[in-house]
């Protein structure tokens, strides 16, 4: 039997279920965007000019659920599509003004929410839980 006192996925789980949820909410109700459009954006942010598939390998998310984002994404105007010299079948995606104000936007209040999140923990704590993360994010590509 798992106890989940101690079963480190759960906690992964359970924290990430519980702050998409309440991302999600806020971002809808204020931007009109969902967690997954806003994972999508602020990596374009991120990574100018990039492909689709880039943003499926960098922010683990399923090629579905990028393409219907990006769609979204382009339906409100926030994404400029540019097709590759090399391969006209490969797309680029990169923000234009009203996309980067849309980012900026939400930045702030993503940041806002990280602080709260955090709020109470020792920085010599937050810096050793991230280093762990960072160990199981590369560990789970063996899984």
């Amino acid at each position: 039997m798992i106890d989940i006192d101690t079963y480190a996925p759960y906690f992964l789980t359970a924290v990430n279920t519980s702050l998409s949820r309440g991302a999600s909410a806020i971002y809808l109700q204020e931007f009109g965007i969902g967690v997954t459009e806003w994972r999508v954006l602020s990596w374009i942010a991120t990574e100018p000019d990039i492909p689709a598939a880039r943003i499926c390998e960098v922010i683990m998310l399923d090629k579905s659920a990028v393409s219907r984002s990006v769609a979204r994404l382009v339906g409100l105007g926030l994404l400029d599509v540019a097709s590759s010299e090399s391969d006209p079948r490969r797309k680029t995606l990169r923000l234009n003004a009203a996309g980067q104000d849309l980012h900026d936007r939400i930045l702030e209040t993503a940041l806002a929410r990280e602080a709260r999140l955090i709020a109470g923990v020792d920085p010599e704590d937050l810096e050793a839980w991230l280093r762990v993360m960072r160990i199981l994010r590369k560990n789970v590509e063996t899984l």
